[in-house]
């Protein structure tokens, strides 16, 4: 009986979680700048029309639209296209469909397209009112806020208010085995039981892309599982826990994910997330002064991972934390105990040596060992000297991950997955081959900084497609970025976060997408196509391709250019090469 109550009273929680988070899903905030009425005085009756995908439109700015649209798109592509409703009154119930896309009798179906309607979200700006860039200040009256469109919610119905723009997205995701050709369809929405439709038209190439799983690309988006279970209201590891996280991170998967990110220390970047990270192992000293390690949860949730299709790489966050502070349980007092190690001391190598014995036997026991990375993220060079000494007396062949801000031949190659920031001086090109050619792993990341390119909530939609285009030009592996999930407070209605630039720690809501991450993927299905191209191509259509990329080669974005015509110019440089 006692059982019982307890799965009764989880299933409520679950359940009210969800609840709420539907309700949630209607809200939206206040426009802290609001348009003008006068834009309105000439709109007499609601009208459909299609956008850019390079455009966040404002809620109540009425836009210059399109009637119709023409996408391209290699089987197994998924492509994506923004329409925008423009309506003078109150629209109690908005639906949206897709039909069947037909070329003949090819048919790529309705069940195979994505439906989102586009949600407004409170954002700020990269520099304070002042001009000044004030990390830390942010939810403050240094800054100004602004609403924008970004969040993607599954279209079911809502609600529309008088004198706004509601815009809709699609997600085509063309088959593999599609027939090549011209296809043609229609996106039908409804208002109030009255009709708006728009036709479209997707040209399918005879080119392939491979399943996401086979990307070259290597993507290191850093999941929260906590920030789940915190949102949801639902107890951690639990099968509603990992119920809810499956959507998640099957999206992930579908973005061509490497990495599962897991914290095996408390807290490892010191709390700097609204939900922190917690230690997916636990560490007992026992009362004779050995230890045991419980690896139950850690175990859990790579399996996890891997059954959702994210298999080539476990990051294991980390030896050196940004507060120096390791946690255990002490049998001897019955306690949980913090100590800070310098990791030059004798304790930092008695704590440690004898958990990265035991993790490397047990990694090797779950066949995990060969995948697992000992990450240390943007520690200064002594640090990292001193970790690589205690790592390598537990065991000679463990592998690292890092990201740094600064380049020492010594240190990166030591490191199988070394990642710079954007904005770091191109690598030689004799180091960076070197490396790749050792098997590693060279990425580029972005996070509270550069002010452009970046993913914030306030970034051009255009600046985040871009990012696979700067991989390709420079050689690198892939991406990484630091947050994929760590949710803010209230991040349904508000991206901002007190310490950094507006959706700088997440890139998906809650049930739903992004902008941000849609146009993300684009880019790197871009990469994908170029590394076809590259092997392919030869003379000047090689050439060609050559110098399109030379454009996204800077490390420094100037303000004159503009990513949107950047990554405009290079798809129609890659249809003509196709």
């Amino acid at each position: 009986m006692k059982a019982f109550r307890i799965l009764t009273l989880v299933t409520l929680m679950t359940n009210a979680a969800a609840s709420l988070h539907a309700q949630n899903n209607d809200v939206e905030a206040n426009d802290p700048h609001p348009a003008s009425a006068e834009v309105w005085q000439n709109v007499e009756k609601a009208s459909l029309g299609w956008g850019s995908t390079d455009v966040r439109y404002g809620k109540g700015d009425v836009p210059r639209l399109e009637n119709n649209i023409m996408l391209n798109a290699w089987r197994g592509e998924r492509v994506s296209a923004q329409a925008v409703l423009v309506t003078p009154k109150n629209i109690d119930r908005l639906t949206i469909e897709m039909s069947d896309l037909k070329n003949g009798s090819n048919v790529i179906p309705s069940k195979d397209i994505r439906k989102y309607f586009v949600r407004y979200v409170l954002t700020d700006s990269y520099l304070a009112k002042n001009g000044e860039s004030q990390h830390g200040a942010h939810l403050t009256e240094a800054f100004d806020s602004f609403l924008v469109a970004d969040r993607l919610q599954p279209a079911g119905e809502m609600r529309v208010e008088a004198r706004t723009v509601r815009p809709l997205w699609i997600d085509i995701r063309v088959p593999q085995d599609a027939a090549p050709g011209r296809y043609k369809g229609m996106m039908t929405v409804r208002t109030d039981g009255e009709e708006l439709a728009l036709p479209l038209t997707l040209v399918v190439s005879n080119r392939t892309l491979p399943l996401p799983s086979q990307w070259k690309f290597h993507l290191d988006l850093w999941q929260n599982p906590y920030s789940v279970a915190d949102f949801y209201g639902v107890p951690l590891w639990s099968k509603e826990h990992f119920d809810l996280m499956r959507p998640i991170m099957t999206e992930l998967a579908n973005a061509g994910q490497k990495v599962i990110t897991c914290s095996v220390i408390r807290h490892p970047w010191n709390s700097q997330t609204h939900v922190p990270f917690e230690s997916m192992i636990g560490k007992t000293r026992r009362l004779d002064g050995s230890w045991s390690y419980d690896y139950k949860v850690f175990d859990k949730w790579v399996g996890f991972m891997m059954d959702c299709g994210i298999t080539e790489q476990i990051d294991c966050y980390t030896i050196l934390p940004w507060h120096s502070t390791f946690e255990y349980f002490d049998e001897q007092t019955n306690f949980s105990r913090e100590v800070r190690l310098d990791p030059q001391s004798a304790e930092y190598e008695e704590y440690l040596l004898p958990f990265l014995s035991d993790f490397a036997r047990h990694l090797k026991q779950k066949g995990w060992f060969g995948k697992t990375c000992i990450a240390m993220d943007e520690r200064p060079k002594a640090q990292l000297e001193a970790a690589y000494k205690v790592l390598y007396k537990a065991d000679k062949d463990y592998r690292v991950e890092g990201a740094v801000n600064y380049f020492a031949p010594e240190m990166a190659e030591r490191m199988y997955d070394v990642s710079f920031e954007y904005a770091h001086p191109a690598l030689e090109k004799d180091l960076l081959d070197s490396h790749l050619g050792r098997g590693g792993k060279v990425t580029f990341y972005t996070c509270c900084g550069p002010v452009r390119p970046n993913t914030f909530t306030f970034s051009p939609p255009a600046e985040s497609a871009y990012l696979g285009w700067h991989a390709a030009a420079m050689g690198y592996s892939g991406y990484l970025r630091w947050a994929y999930n760590s949710w803010v407070a209230n991040q349904l209605t508000d991206s901002r976060f007190r310490t950094w630039p507006a959706g700088d720690c997440f890139l998906v809501y809650p049930g739903g997408s992004s902008i941000r991450m849609e146009r993300l993927v684009e880019g790197i299905q871009a990469y994908e196509k170029i590394q076809i191209l590259r092997s392919e191509l030869k003379g000047k259509k090689l050439e060609a391709l050559e110098n399109e990329l030379k454009r996204f080669a800077p490390v420094n974005m100037e303000e004159s250019v503009n990513a949107a015509d950047e990554v405009n110019h290079a798809r129609q440089v890659l249809l003509r090469l196709e």
